[in-house]
């Protein structure tokens, strides 16, 4: 087989992937990359999917009492709200997993979830991360708009 066919597949099911998911506006995508804080009384949360691991599939992602998801391959949500611990959860097939964030009045939280390989089909894995870690993935990634839950 030659490498051709290979990438040609490979990048087809890239734009297939993130034809499942809303893409931001490059306007918005280049907003939320300022990394900008949020009000004093708001804190910010970004979720974010880095890597090609299961790049034909999605991740669903849900954040309790706020926003879901299908994130592609490198793609990254934005979300503001009331302090607090905000529940975030993910789910791939019939696995899925939760993290629950502390979110503090005018900070920044970054959450990584990941498709990961289970024993009996793929898997999610959520992490807290720190700034300079999550900066630089939702650096590389798309901004996927969020949908009302």
């Amino acid at each position: 087989m030659s490498l051709r066919p290979v990438l040609s597949l490979s990048l087809l099911l890239a734009l297939g992937a993130c034809a499942s998911a809303p893409i931001a506006a490059p306007e918005q995508d280049a907003e939320a990359k300022r990394f900008d804080r949020p009000p004093p009384d708001s804190g910010a949360l970004y979720v974010y999917r880095s890597g090609w691991f299961g790049i034909i599939r999605p991740l669903d992602v849900g954040v309790a009492g706020g926003a879901q998801a299908a994130l592609p391959a490198n793609s990254y949500l934005r979300l503001e709200g009331p302090p607090g611990p905000v529940e975030v959860n993910c789910k791939v097939g019939d696995k899925s997993g939760q993290r629950e964030v502390q979110v503090v009045p005018g900070e920044t939280r970054y959450v990584e979830v990941s498709m990961t390989a289970g024993l009996w089909g793929p898997d999610c894995a959520i992490a807290e991360v720190p700034p300079d870690q999550g900066q630089a993935a939702v650096r590389s990634s798309k901004r996927v708009m969020p949908q009302s839950q």
